[in-house]
């Protein structure tokens, strides 16, 4: 998908832990810069989508557990529109198939994602502080995007995340 970026992680462990540097502002995936920090702790089973925006870029990074990450380009524009990405994130000690990186994820990109492990720590950056009429939605069941979270009822979704809500304002 045009604009979606990975950043690869080094991590330095020994017998304490590990040390492990995750955004810089020099970092070429950085130019837009800081606007808030966040931090969400969730649950296995939930599901938080499909949320994109018009304004803010985000830069998420999984700390704890590991989450089933989609992204779906809702851009009409974009050369990559309808097309869709998967992949996990999180600790590979827990799922060797988990990326440990940080993905930049532009304006026009719904994203989505499923906790997979027993708890999930989703630390993000957003290029713009919170603002509730650029957090634009689609249903997490949006017959809209091609994909499937699994069987609803074994699903934790909050009612936001099953309204359409588009941005009242045009797409940076």
């Amino acid at each position: 998908i045009v604009g979606v970026q990975f950043k690869n992680l080094k991590t330095f462990a020994d017998s304490r832990g590990f040390f492990r540097e995750v955004v810089r502002v020099t970092d070429p995936f950085f130019p837009e810069g800081f606007g808030q920090w966040s931090h969400s702790k969730m649950a296995k089973n939930t599901v938080k989508a499909w949320h994109f925006h018009h304004e803010q870029i985000d830069w998420w990074y999984l700390g704890v557990g590991v989450i089933h990450v989609a992204l779906y380009d809702l851009r009409e524009e974009s050369s990559t529109r309808g097309k869709k990405i998967e992949f996990k994130l999180g600790e590979q000690d827990l799922d060797s198939e988990a990326l440990s990186a940080v993905v930049r994820i532009p304006q026009g990109v719904g994203h989505g994602c499923k906790v997979l492990s027993d708890t999930a720590h989703l630390f993000y950056i957003t290029s713009k502080t919170y603002n509730q009429d650029d957090e634009g939605r689609h249903p997490f069941n949006s017959p809209d995007i091609p994909h499937n979270w699994g069987k609803e009822e074994d699903l934790i979704v909050a009612p936001k995340d099953t309204k359409l809500f588009i941005p009242p304002h045009p797409r940076l």
